[in-house]
């Protein structure tokens, strides 16, 4: 199988270095950027081939990754749409709808749009994906497979749940780094140094995480069995719920969907 990613930025070199790890040279990886170096890396590291401009020989492939900016993708697709023709086309561009897609490519169906998000340079990604009807069930394998590599997948049937998706796992990475950063500073008020705060907060939420991967068990039920009666936690959990933190994430959330509904509609 030949993909071709059309651009080499971050969520490309993610993708590349999980297909790599995981299915070796089984696949055969291009990357089209304009950048040399990166090229250099990309095949030192995951052995893709690399060009810097764009030509019909590229587009010869089963895969087309399309990993450009959101503004930059009408322009790519202007000058892809005339060869295509059998061709599996993956968007991460965010916002852009397939609908929108297609006809910038000329009424070209054979579409999947991915939302995936950066935990995803680490391999632990979380990934939307939607096909058109156009995409064959083994297709939507061959989708499945390229972000498995990098985390977790998660088919949606409603294209307009991506807005929803995006707000959570999408956006979640940023809600937990916040969250780690508000915990370092009550540390560092508690008269910890900042390397120990750091340390101590990072620490809390990676064993907490893999706790609740591990055990089996849900958040809820994990949180009670550490929170005693009239116990430590129990006053810093009731501060917290008296202060509304569910109300205050599910905000958030809302105002992200939102937000991603008006970008789209402005591209």
């Amino acid at each position: 199988m030949r993909i071709t990613f059309i651009g080499g930025g971050n969520m490309a070199g993610a993708i590349l270095a999980g297909l790599h790890a995981r299915y070796g040279n089984e696949m055969q990886l291009h990357v089209v950027d304009r950048n040399a170096d990166k090229g250099e890396r990309f095949a030192r590291d995951y052995g893709a081939s690399h060009s810097l401009a764009l030509t019909d020989s590229d587009l010869d492939a089963d895969v087309l990754v399309l990993a450009v900016k959101p503004q930059q993708l009408k322009e790519l697709a202007a000058q892809i749409a005339p060869q295509l023709r059998e061709q599996l086309v993956i968007s991460v561009a965010a916002g852009v709808r397939t609908s929108k897609l297609a006809s910038w490519l000329g009424g070209y169906q054979k579409l999947v749009w991915v939302m995936p998000n950066t935990p995803a340079q680490v391999g632990a990604g979380v990934s939307g994906l939607y096909a058109t009807a156009a995409v064959s069930a083994s297709e939507r394998d061959t989708a499945a497979r390229l972000f498995e590599a990098v985390g977790q997948v998660v088919w949606l049937d409603d294209e307009d749940r991506m807005d929803n998706l995006t707000a959570i796992s999408g956006c979640g990475p940023a809600y937990v780094f916040l969250m780690v950063e508000a915990l370092t500073a009550a540390a560092q008020a508690q008269g910890f140094d900042a390397a120990s705060a750091r340390s101590m907060a990072e620490g809390t939420f990676f064993g907490a995480v893999k706790l609740l991967q591990q055990s089996g068990e849900d958040a809820a039920t994990l949180r009670a069995k550490v929170t005693s009666k009239k116990g430590v936690t129990e006053q810093g959990i009731l501060s917290m719920q008296a202060d509304d933190l569910a109300g205050v994430i599910a905000r958030g959330v809302e105002k992200a969907r939102l937000r991603s509904i008006e970008l789209g509609e402005l591209l």
